[in-house]
C-alpha cells in the first residue's frame, strides 16, 4: 500500500463566485478584497435580521463572535479563546504597544516603509518611554530582499525591547523571514509583533512554528471579509494586560444579562479582553465568518500557489526588459512589486492602466500587483500590454 501524502488539487479560477464588473481587470487585492458574492448575502440577511429582531436570543451575542475566532484560529493555527475580534490593525496594534513593557533606553525595531499602523504605536510609545524606534531601511532596489533580512536581524540587539514587522512588505510584497526574526527577537527578549494584514487567507500562518507575541490581519483584504474587522492572536504575554476598552461584553459572566447589574473586575479567559465595543456585530461578523469558510475552502496554500502560478511569467518577462522585481525566494508569491524605470512618466502609466480598466497600485517606487483567485490569465496579459507598450 502507498504511503504518499495525497496532493490537494490545484485551485480552479473563482470569478464566478464574484461580482466583478465585466471587462475590468481587477488585480488589486492589497488595496482592497472584493466580497464574494455569498458573503454580501449574508451581509444582507444580517440586515433583513434587523429589521424586526423577534426573536433574538441573549446567546446570538456571543454564538457568531465565538465561530469567528474559530475560523481565524483555524487559518493561523492558534487556539480560538487566543483571538481578539477588533475593528481594524491599527487597533490591534495600539493593544499590542500599550501592554507591552519597555524601559528608557531600548528600541523598536520596525522595516523602513512599514505601513503607517506598525509604525505610529510605537512611535507614540518610544515618545511616551524614552525609547527610540531603529528603522532598517532597504539597502537598495530589488533585488535586495536577502540583504534587508540579514540587516534585520543585525538590528535586534539586547537593548530591543519590541521587533513589529510585517508578513511581507506591503508596498512590493518582499518576503521577511519571521521565523529568523522570531529567533532572534527571543535570543534578546523582545517581543514579536505583526501586522500580517498583506498575507493572512492568501498565505498559510503558524502561529506555533512562527511564535509571534502579537499578530493582526484585517479583515477586508485577502480575508475578502468587509470593512471594519480584523482580529488579532494575542499570546501569553498578554494574558494579564489592559484593554483599550472597559466594555461589558468582556467581563467575566457577561453572558447572564440579568446578572450585567453585578459589577465584576475580572475580564472573560483569553484575548476577548481585548475585544472592541459592540464585538457581536450582527452584520458584520457573520460575513467575516462566511468569507473565512472559503478562505478554509480554498485553503491559503493552494490560493498562494495559483497567484504565483499567474504573476510567474510577467515577472520573469519583465527582469528579462531590465525591469527591477525582487528575486523569487525573497518574494511572497500572492504579490508582485515593479519598480518602474527611472524617470518615467508615472501619470502617464496611470493614464494607460486606467484606460485599459487594470487596477493595481502604485505604493512608494513600487507599481504592486496583486491578484487573487478571482483572476485569470486574461487579467495579467492586460497588464502586460500595458506595460509592454509603455517601457
Amino acid at each position: 500500500m502507498s504511503t504518499a501524502t495525497a496532493v490537494a488539487p490545484a485551485l480552479a479560477c473563482q470569478k464566478s463566485r464574484f461580482a466583478l464588473d465585466e471587462g475590468a481587470h481587477f488585480l488589486n487585492c492589497a488595496y482592497l478584497g472584493p466580497l464574494p458574492r455569498s458573503v454580501a448575502a449574508v451581509g444582507v440577511e444580517g440586515i433583513r435580521r434587523k429589521l424586526s429582531p423577534t426573536p433574538f436570543a441573549s446567546t446570538e451575542f456571543f454564538t457568531d463572535c465565538d465561530r469567528a475566532r474559530g475560523r481565524f484560529g483555524r487559518l493561523v493555527n492558534a487556539a480560538p479563546e487566543r483571538i481578539a475580534l477588533i475593528p481594524s490593525a491599527s487597533y490591534g496594534l495600539a493593544v499590542a504597544a500599550r501592554n507591552l513593557p519597555l524601559e528608557p533606553g531600548q528600541n523598536i525595531v520596525i522595516l523602513g516603509e512599514q505601513f503607517p499602523s506598525n509604525v505610529y504605536a510605537w512611535r507614540r510609545r518610544a515618545a511616551d518611554d524614552g525609547c527610540k524606534v531603529r528603522t532598517v531601511e532597504r539597502p537598495g532596489p530589488p533585488p535586495s530582499g536577502a540583504l534587508w533580512n540579514e540587516r534585520l536581524l543585525e538590528a535586534i540587539d539586547p537593548d530591543t525591547a519590541v521587533v513589529a514587522l510585517p508578513h511581507c512588505h506591503w508596498t512590493d510584497g518582499t518576503r521577511i523571514d519571521l521565523e529568523a526574526a522570531g529567533r532572534r527577537a527571543r535570543e534578546v527578549g523582545a517581543a514579536l509583533v505583526i501586522d500580517a494584514s498583506q498575507s493572512i487567507g492568501a498565505v498559510p500562518f503558524d502561529v506555533q512554528r512562527i511564535r509571534p507575541d502579537a499578530l493582526i490581519s484585517v479583515g477586508y483584504k485577502w480575508l475578502l471579509g468587509p470593512y471594519q474587522t480584523c482580529a488579532g492572536y494575542f499570546g501569553p504575554r498578554f494574558d494579564d494586560g489592559v484593554p483599550l476598552e472597559e466594555t461589558w461584553i468582556s467581563r467575566r459572566g457577561s453572558e447572564d444579562f440579568q446578572g450585567l447589574v453585578d459589577y465584576t473586575d475580572e475580564y472573560r479567559d483569553g484575548a476577548a479582553r481585548y475585544d472592541v465595543g459592540q464585538t457581536s456585530n450582527f452584520i458584520l461578523i457573520p460575513m467575516l465568518i462566511e468569507a473565512m469558510d472559503l478562505i478554509l475552502a480554498w485553503e491559503p496554500a493552494r490560493i498562494l500557489d495559483y497567484c504565483r502560478e499567474l504573476l510567474a511569467g510577467l515577472a520573469e518577462e519583465l527582469r528579462g526588459r531590465g525591469w527591477a522585481i525582487e528575486d523569487d525566494a525573497w518574494r511572497a508569491g500572492h504579490i508582485l512589486g515593479i519598480r518602474l524605470p527611472e524617470g518615467c512618466d508615472v501619470a502617464e502609466l496611470e493614464a494607460r492602466l486606467a484606460a485599459a480598466r487594470v487596477y493595481a497600485s502604485l505604493r512608494g517606487d513600487a507599481l504592486r500587483v496583486a491578484p487573487n483567485v478571482y483572476n485569470d490569465a486574461s487579467d495579467v496579459e492586460a497588464l502586460r500590454r500595458v506595460l509592454v507598450a509603455f517601457g
